[in-house]
């Protein structure tokens, strides 16, 4: 079985952006500069959406060979390695994705058909939006809609006029937020933003396969990259916080990509899994399972796990 290499693409894409916020918010934000104010209005609540629907659509593509009860070890692990990444990093979300993957894809995986997914989720997005004010609570919607666009699979037509659609609602709805400074409105713009910059990167895959090439490797690593980048900035915030302008916050979250990337490409030339992604499947299989690669034309490459930033 071969990997879908668009979505390690997307995965990539959002463990970078990711690093980027998350270097953000722990450091001091006082005095306000531009730093801040371009993180918050293009960044910010922008990657986890994306995270949250390839993980919806991860849990199917487990579901192809595996049992259900095999992805439900799997996401007891994935929430055993969120309570030993809570030691050392309060804001990891791995627990939050094992719990709501159990809670609310696993029952809904039994419905046939995209509809109920895709209608669920949006009621989803919608309670998390005006009952529970956003943020995490946006997360069970989105990773229905994700396993709902999955089974609808829309034509890849509609690619262009969505992302523009998405866009052109994430820029107005961006100066909205500006003006008003509503949380709402902000959270609706960035799940605006999360859909512009998933189908802009998708558009941009077709024509510049290098981009491709360069962010799979952290898609395929996410778990490690994720966990190693949370440690990155729980060393570093004291240096952070010296730097009034922010810009070691960009600094830092881009060498640490560049890092995490190289490191990946060379890693993966030589194995199957990354680092954690290899224990977390021994775990869930109670063997040790084979990792490292026969040859370079080792094609014994699995569809991804389900994915987590």
């Amino acid at each position: 079985m071969t990997r879908i290499r668009e979505l390690d693409a997307l995965r990539g894409f959002a463990v970078g952006g990711i690093m980027l916020v998350n270097t953000w918010q722990h450091t001091l934000k006082e005095p306000r500069t531009e730093i801040d104010w371009a993180i918050e209005a293009l960044f910010q609540s922008r990657f986890y959406p994306i995270f949250s629907m390839l993980f919806g659509i991860s849990f199917l593509l487990f579901l192809r060979g595996n049992s259900r009860g095999a992805l439900l070890g799997r996401l007891f692990w994935l929430f055993c390695f969120g309570l030993v990444q809570h030691t050392f990093y309060e804001g990891e979300v791995l627990t939050y994705y094992a719990f709501w993957g159990a809670v609310v894809l696993l029952p809904v995986s039994f419905l046939p058909g995209a509809l109920p997914a895709l209608g669920l989720g949006l009621a989803g997005v919608v309670w998390g939006l005006w009952w529970m004010g956003g943020g995490s609570w946006l997360i069970p919607g989105l990773l229905l809609i994700g396993m709902g666009l999955w089974r609808l699979r829309p034509p890849k037509w509609l690619l262009l006029p969505s992302f523009g659609v998405a866009a052109l609602a994430s820029v107005l709805l961006t100066g909205w937020w500006a003006e008003t400074n509503e949380w709402i409105v902000y959270s609706l713009a960035a799940l605006a933003g999360a859909a512009a910059y998933s189908l802009g990167l998708l558009l941009a895959l077709r024509p510049w396969p290098w981009l491709s090439a360069a962010l799979e490797p952290l898609g395929r690593t996410a778990l490690t990259s994720y966990v190693s980048g949370t440690a990155v900035i729980v060393l570093l915030v004291p240096l952070l916080n010296r730097d009034l302008t922010r810009w070691s916050v960009v600094a830092l979250a881009l060498a640490t990509v560049i890092v995490q990337a190289l490191l990946s490409r060379w890693w993966l030339a030589r194995f199957r899994y990354g680092p954690l992604e290899w224990i977390w499947r021994c775990l869930t299989w109670f063997r040790r399972v084979p990792n490292r690669l026969e040859s370079g034309r080792d094609q014994n490459r699995p569809l991804p796990d389900p994915g987590v930033p």
